[in-house]
């Protein structure tokens, strides 16, 4: 079944995922580039910098955990990285670099082991590290097993080559392609169309029924050294690129022809017919996800969609497992759903687990999330049609590792505080919020912004305590959170159950009316981990459907159906 794992890719890519069982590997990991990410989301004016919030840090450093890494390359079977990693860190040294090559060699063991004789991988970096990548691959692959190294560009060259700079524009992206074994691997030749410049020059030809055409040479090349048959056609001889009775039925159909002005035959090359361009290792012609484009989610290294399904339809096919260890805001897995592969997708944030499945639903309604180890149901969701060229694979999915009861919500909260209010937050579709540092929140763990008549946008206001007490002071807290940030609701989410006098506190602070509607709703609403789990608990404010969205909705994806439509 499809899945997206909560946790570290090496853990999960050791213990949950089987040696040979995956067909396409697509890996974008951070690119050590010695910054942290911060997340915009997409808020009311004015409220930017509310909503922001570190999606990962992208850096790394020498310490205990590299060290004991480095330790299980040294250990493990291959040989070529037992050698090679020593080399790099006499060369690197104890530093970022290292602990960084370090972090991606192990990961790129397993990735390897995971993938079937047929697999490959692709690999998306910089030239931050990508010349020491290179290495690591052809170790872990071993160097006959490369196949590309694909450019890709990400940008214009104005955005960093500023005035003054002292280097050329850094534009693109490098996506490195490897074969698990080069005789074997999966492909499927990929093209794109011809350009405005190349119709206008090559196919000036119209036929009798309205068909463009262009004329092209039948000469066999090499001659007879190539084998290239020697005959007459329409009264010139010569070597040939076909043998004598194809030529023939050629000429009866009148594809071949002696063009006017010509004098030797030539054949019609008709438009239609084309398939176009033969892809090369140089992508300019993807463009890259910004402020305009309507997939944007908000992810800060967000891929384009039609990035990842070149990538997916030149190596893998319907039906193949697909594999994405830093999977991010999913376009990996939204390629792989649309394009009817499995998929395993695997992040260390509840974030980036939680946008994902957020995506995935809003993309694909069809799509349902069952429990892990349950049984899996065929039907699609309340209200939801099944999407009728979705085969039964392609209808289920699950998530694994993130809390599913309250005993795993309790984990959660004592292993990562962060994390387990990032989880919190999403049960009642909530923006996390983070100041500069982690733990400066100002009693505010999430926000929710929703707009209920004609004016601002109004604000919500979300408190999460993980522990297993709670008590009324934090309810009067989150009153004066609620007054000193002019928000109009505060949602109490307690893991805890809370007691008699905090469900009085909280009535005391009386109720929201919408100037909409004229509905009443509590400003100050307790809900539990354990209610919002079970369904017996909501947020409960004006104009639910349109407020509160921790990303940007994603457009539902009509797959092969809006394919088809296009053609009548």
């Amino acid at each position: 079944m499809n899945r997206l794992y909560f946790g570290d890719n090496l853990h999960v890519l050791r213990e949950r995922v089987t040696d040979a069982s995956v067909d396409l590997v697509y890996l974008d990991p951070p690119f050590n580039s010695k910054r942290d990410y911060n997340l915009l989301f997409k808020t009311p004016k004015g409220h930017e910098s509310d909503a922001q919030i570190t999606a990962f840090e992208d850096s790394w450093h020498w310490g205990e955990q590299a060290e004991r890494e480095y330790a299980e390359i040294l250990r493990q079977p291959n040989t070529e990285v037992a050698e090679l990693m020593p080399a790099l860190r006499a060369f690197l040294g104890e530093n970022d670099m290292m602990a960084y090559l370090v972090m991606m060699a192990n990961r790129l063991l397993e990735l390897h082991r995971v993938l079937k004789p047929t697999g490959s991988l692709y690999l998306h970096c910089d030239p931050t590290a990508s010349h020491y990548l290179k290495i690591v691959l052809d170790g872990v692959f071993g160097k006959e097993n490369y196949v590309n190294e694909i450019i890709w560009k990400r940008t214009a060259a104005h955005s960093d080559a500023k005035q003054g700079s002292a280097h050329f524009g850094r534009t693109h992206d490098t996506i490195f392609f490897f074969a698990k074994s080069a005789d074997h691997a999966c492909w499927n030749p990929q093209w794109r169309g011809y350009d405005d410049d190349y119709l206008d020059s090559h196919y000036t030809q119209v036929d009798s029924d309205g068909r463009k055409f262009r004329w092209d040479n039948l000469t066999g090349p090499g001659g007879a050294a190539k084998g290239n048959p020697f005959y007459e056609v329409l009264g010139v001889s010569g070597y040939w690129r076909y043998k004598k009775e194809r030529m023939e039925a050629f000429v009866a159909s009148g594809i071949v022809a002696i063009p006017p002005g010509g004098k030797k035959p030539a054949i019609k090359r008709f438009l239609d017919e084309q398939k176009g361009t033969p892809i090369t290792d140089c992508w300019d012609d993807i463009a890259p996800i910004n402020s305009q484009a309507q997939e944007r989610l908000g992810y800060p290294t967000q891929k384009p969609l039609a990035l990842l399904e070149r990538i997916l339809n030149a190596s893998s096919n319907p039906g193949d497992v697909v594999l994405d260890p830093f999977c991010g805001c999913g376009t990996a897995v939204h390629a792989a759903q649309k394009l009817e592969r499995r998929w395993i997708g695997i992040d260390i944030t509840h974030l980036a687990i939680a946008l994902i499945e957020k995506r995935l639903k809003d993309a694909f309604p069809y799509l349902n999330r069952v429990k892990p180890d349950k049984p899996a149901p065929v039907a699609p969701g309340v209200g939801e049609i099944a999407e009728p060229d979705a085969p039964e694979y392609m209808r289920r999915f699950e998530v694994i590792g993130t809390p599913e009861d309250l005993g795993g919500a309790r984990d959660l909260a004592l292993r990562d505080k962060y994390q387990f209010q990032w989880w919190a937050c999403s049960l009642v579709n909530a923006q996390p919020y983070q100041g500069k540092k982690k733990g400066a929140d100002g009693g505010i763990d999430g926000l929710i912004f929703f707009q209920d008549d004609k004016g601002a946008a109004k604000k919500i206001v979300v408190s999460v305590k993980g522990g297993e007490h709670v008590n009324v002071a934090m309810v009067r807290d989150l009153a004066h959170v609620v007054a000193r940030e002019k928000a109009e609701i505060g949602l109490f989410v307690t893991l805890a159950e809370p007691s008699k006098p905090m469900e009085t506190e909280a009535v005391k602070e009386g109720f929201y009316t919408s100037p909409a509607t004229g509905a009443e709703f509590p400003r100050i609403q307790i809900l539990t981990i354990k209610g919002l789990l079970d369904g017996s608990a909501r947020a409960r404010y004006p104009d639910l459907a349109q407020g509160g969205h921790t990303f940007k909705k994603a457009q539902r994806d009509q797959g092969k159906k809006a394919e088809q439509e296009a053609l009548f």
